[in-house]
C-alpha cells in the first residue's frame, strides 16, 4: 500500500506503481479520524509544497507519522511518498508482542514498571473473595429455599450473578483489583453448584 498525494487529497494506492487503483482513505476501515488527518495533511502539503522550509520539514514528519498509523491500523507496510523530497519510504507495521491473545484479554497488558506478580498475595485475596462469595449465595439460597419456593432461591441467583458479572469484566484488567475479581468469579462457579443441591 502506498500514501501519497493526489490533486491536494490524500490516497491510498495499492501495489503496481503510478497505476495502481488509488482509494480515498475514508473508503477504508481506518477510521474516520485518521482518514481526516490525512487529508488535512494532504491539503497543508499542497499549499507548502517542495521548498526547504521548516514549514516542508514539518509536512514531512507529519506525513511520516500518519503514515505509520495507517500501517499500524491496517496491518501492512506502507510505503510513504514524501511530498518534500519526493522519496519513497517503506514503513513497516509494529510488530506484535509475543504475549498469548487469550491471556492479554483476560489478564489485561503487563504492568508497565515490569513489577514481578504478586502470585502469593493475589491468590490469597482471592481465596477470600471466592468464599466470600460462595457463603453469601449458599446463605441467600438457602434461605430462600427453605423459606419460600426453590425456585425463586434459583431466580435470586441467577440475578445475583447476572449483576455481578459485568463488573468482574471489567475489573480484570485492573492491577490490584482484579485479583479479587478472579477470585469473586471462581466463588460464584463453586456457588452454583451449591446452589443446585440446594434447589434440586
Amino acid at each position: 500500500m502506498e500514501l501519497r498525494i493526489r490533486e491536494g487529497r490524500a490516497v491510498l494506492a495499492g501495489p503496481g506503481g503510478e497505476s495502481a487503483r488509488e482509494v480515498d482513505p475514508h473508503s477504508l476501515a481506518i477510521g474516520s479520524d485518521l482518514a481526516q488527518a490525512l487529508h488535512e495533511w494532504a491539503r497543508v502539503a499542497s499549499a507548502v509544497g517542495g521548498s526547504g522550509t521548516e514549514a516542508a520539514s514539518v509536512v514531512s514528519q507529519r506525513g511520516r507519522q500518519l503514515a505509520q498509523r495507517v500501517a499500524a491500523t491496517m496491518g501492512t507496510s506502507v510505503r510513504f511518498v514524501d511530498p518534500v523530497s519526493g522519496d519513497r519510504v517503506i514503513i513497516d507495521p509494529p510488530a506484535p508482542t509475543p504475549r498469548n491473545e487469550l491471556a492479554r484479554r483476560l489478564f489485561g497488558t503487563p504492568d508497565p514498571a515490569g513489577e514481578p506478580t504478586p502470585w502469593l498475595t493475589g491468590l490469597t485475596v482471592s481465596a477470600f473473595a471466592a468464599a466470600l462469595v460462595v457463603v453469601a449465595m449458599l446463605a441467600l439460597a438457602n434461605t430462600l429455599a427453605r423459606e419460600t419456593n426453590g425456585w425463586l432461591a434459583l431466580l435470586a441467583s441467577a440475578v445475583v450473578t447476572a449483576g455481578i458479572t459485568p463488573s468482574l469484566w471489567l475489573a480484570r484488567r485492573v492491577p490490584i483489583v482484579r485479583w479479587a475479581a478472579f477470585g469473586a468469579a471462581a466463588g460464584i462457579v463453586i456457588a452454583w453448584i451449591g446452589v443446585l443441591v440446594v434447589v434440586f
